[in-house]
Formats: structure tokens, C-alpha cells, sequence
């Protein structure tokens, strides 16, 4: 079952994503990704959870975000833009669709709050979450340089921005 998280859950979703989030492509910081997480008490960050057993299994976040006008559309330079900026699966539940499944929630719910725009970012191999992207409809639109996030392999980041299916 997917839902939208409560704050009663940062807690479970901070371990979640501090357990089965980290690999050699994700860049996690601790006090940015407690800030982060905190913000949903606030409603500035939101989440999408997918929950099996009582337990969260799954979760994205995002939030609006003035990070990306360079990459926005001519004339849309100034207006917010969605940002989803986590997604976690446990590594049990993963290749079942439950990443793309709350991607694309999160992707209707910033909709629904008015942004047109909505981005991810990724190192560029990591290949689990490519793929967990462009099912859910996230179309690659620039890769750069980013040393400081990125420490192993090409030490690039892919930015990707949803495109609307027919």
C-alpha cells in the first residue's frame, strides 16, 4: 500500500534510508538528510511511503525547489520547480516497481501543488536508479562535473526532468 507519510514517520523513514540508501553512488549527508526529513513536520518536504507489514518498505521525498531554473523552459526561468530529492527502496523489496510506483506518486502530488517542472538528480552509473527513473517517466537533460557529491566512478551527476506521457 502506498500513502503520504506523517511526521509520526520521519523517524522510521530516517532509518530506512540510512540502512538501505547507501552505496558507492548516493551522496547522503547526515545533518543535510536529518534537515531534510525534519522539514516534513513543517510540510516543506513531503513523502510518498510504500508500507507492507506495518513496516515502510519504500519512500520519496520532494518538495519545491528554485534549484533548477537554468534547465527551465524559456519564459519559465523565475517559476518553482518540483525536486524529488530521495528515493529509497529496501533492498528486499527491490525490482518490483515500488520506486517507479512512488515516484510517480510524488510526481502527481507536486502537480497537483501547481509545478510543471519536476527534477531528479543521480550519479550518472548508477544504473538502479536510471532505470527506476524512466520507468516513472524522468528523461535524462544534463550531466556534469560534481567532485563534491560524487566520489567514485565518473564523479558525474545526471539530472533528469519528467516528461508527460500521451
Amino acid at each position: 500500500m502506498t500513502q503520504a507519510a506523517v511526521p509520526e514517520q520521519i523517524g522510521e523513514i530516517l532509518a530506512l534510508i540510512r540502512e538501505h540508501g547507501p552505496n558507492p553512488w548516493n551522496f547522503l549527508p547526515e545533518l543535510e538528510l536529518a534537515e531534510h526529513l525534519a522539514a516534513i513536520r513543517r510540510g516543506r518536504t513531503q513523502a510518498v511511503v510504500a508500507v507492507q507489514e506495518c513496516a515502510i518498505v519504500a519512500v520519496v521525498t520532494f518538495e519545491p525547489s528554485d534549484a533548477f531554473h537554468r534547465y527551465q523552459p524559456a519564459g519559465r526561468e523565475v517559476e518553482w520547480q518540483g525536486h524529488v530529492r530521495e528515493a529509497v527502496v529496501h533492498r528486499a523489496h527491490r525490482g518490483r516497481g515500488l520506486g517507479s510506483q512512488l515516484l510517480t506518486a510524488a510526481v502527481a502530488r507536486l502537480q497537483r501543488m501547481g509545478l510543471s517542472e519536476i527534477y531528479v538528480e543521480r550519479h550518472e552509473e548508477n544504473e538502479g536508479s536510471a532505470g527506476m527513473m524512466r520507468k516513472a517517466g524522468f528523461v535524462v537533460i544534463d550531466v556534469f562535473d560534481d567532485p563534491r557529491r560524487r566520489d567514485v566512478g565518473s564523479r558525474r551527476t545526471a539530472v533528469s526532468r519528467y516528461e508527460s506521457r500521451p
